[in-house]
């Protein structure tokens, strides 16, 4: 098999965990691997040789890649204030742009990353793993079957306590602090809008139209910075512009809505409350539940600890799931969240090795990654109804809708 030679860009955490995974790979070759620290560098070229026999070059500067011919395709994990830069010199360059997630800082960010995208026509991918998700995937498997009947409203959430996380950031060289410092907004909105703008059709056939977003105030990262568990003292008592909560809601062209959530700085279990509710049913990820009218869900007052006996288990209805679920192999249910970054990096570079258009493309990017510059202006204006942009300039009211895997 032809192994698309590949450099990854930022070896972070997740730059790291997305190169281990890809030198495990038959479609696959990481030839170059790039961060700015030089420690990062080297522990990813000694990770990447031990697991796949071949090590990588490394640099410092990711415009040695961009003038490496022999390089094809290029995953970029650096940090969400790079992001957009790196991912135009890569399309510029006619390097295959694997672009991994974050909120986009300005509008003008996401136009240029389409405008980039249309003059080059480099092939553009946009790293959104959830989209590959299990749950997400049935989900949208029986909204296409009809089974959830006509849908009306998704809600998702980004639910991670991350307070010692984004409290680490000087002591981890991590780019979270500083967004918490200074900003206000749904600041990583794609996790949760990823999967049901696919399920709703948005950008083919359907888009989202205005959205609302109010924040509470900023108490949790505050708070947490007096206790023993800060790993930087030097932040105790320390004022952050993030709001612990912060709410929005997006009007759909199609009347459905969506709700999001971005809950990082308060005690919690993680969740991304995936949620899609219909005519004549409803997915609760939560629960890990299906539900159908059929079952009679209008006899059910009771508490939900009353009723969890009667509701439909999510593992029920395996027969809807894609067979990308179904075929995976057992060892790469351990490859990164539950095997959805695998599959996620598998249909990339198939689709590079087939030449076929990328599951998720520019104009989704876009769109998610817009949520966070209109939500920070929402939340100054006190939930100020603001439009969102169609990046597709009108061609999303004739776009074929298909789905990132086929759900048969």
């Amino acid at each position: 098999m032809n192994r698309i030679k590949t450099a990854v860009i930022g070896l972070g955490c997740r730059g790291s965990l997305l190169a281990s995974i890809i030198a495990d790979m038959e479609e696959a070759e990481i030839v170059c691997v790039c961060d700015l620290y030089e420690d990062r560098q080297a522990d990813a070229a000694a990770m990447i040789e031990k697991k796949s026999g071949r090590k990588p070059r490394v640099c410092t500067d990711y415009h040695e890649i961009l003038h490496d011919k022999t390089i094809r395709a290029v995953i970029i994990a650096a940090s969400w204030e790079a992001h957009v830069r790196i991912a135009v010199d890569c399309m510029r360059a006619g390097k295959i742009t694997a672009l991994e997630v974050g909120g986009a800082y300005r509008i003008e960010d996401c136009s240029l990353l389409v405008q980039t995208y249309e003059q080059t026509k480099t092939p553009f991918m946009f790293l959104e793993n959830c989209c590959y998700g299990k749950f997400e995937l049935l989900s949208t498997a029986l909204a296409r079957k009809g089974l959830l009947g006509e849908i009306v409203h998704c809600h998702g959430a980004y639910g991670h306590d991350l307070r010692a996380e984004v409290l680490g950031g000087n002591v981890n060289r991590h780019y979270r602090l500083n967004n918490y410092l200074k900003r206000n907004c749904e600041n990583y909105p794609t996790h949760e809008l990823g999967p049901i703008a696919r399920l709703l059709g948005i950008n083919r056939g359907n888009r989202m139209r205005s959205l609302v977003s109010v924040s509470s105030k900023a108490a949790g990262l505050t708070e947490f910075s007096r206790t023993p568990r800060n790993p930087d003292p030097s932040l105790c008592g320390q004022a952050f512009a993030q709001g612990d909560i912060v709410n929005t809601l997006i009007t759909c062209e199609d009347g459905t809505t969506i709700s999001l959530k971005l809950d990082t700085t308060l005690p919690r279990y993680y969740s991304r409350e995936f949620t899609v509710r219909g005519t004549k049913g409803c997915c609760l990820q939560d629960i890990d539940a299906v539900l159908l009218d059929d079952e009679g869900l209008e006899e059910f007052f009771e508490p939900l600890d009353s009723v969890k006996k009667y509701l439909g288990n999510a593992a029920e209805f395996s027969e809807y799931l894609p067979d990308i679920w179904k075929n995976v192999e057992k060892d790469r249910l351990r490859c990164g969240h539950g095997g959805m970054d695998y599959l996620m990096l598998r249909e990339f570079f198939r689709a590079v090795q087939a030449g076929r258009p990328m599951p998720i493309d520019v104009y989704d990017a876009a769109a998610w990654m817009a949520i966070t510059p209109l939500s920070e202006q929402s939340i100054k204006q006190g939930g100020a109804c603001i439009e969102v942009p169609d990046f597709t300039n009108g061609r999303w009211k004739t776009a074929k809708n298909e789905d990132v895997v086929p759900l048969g």
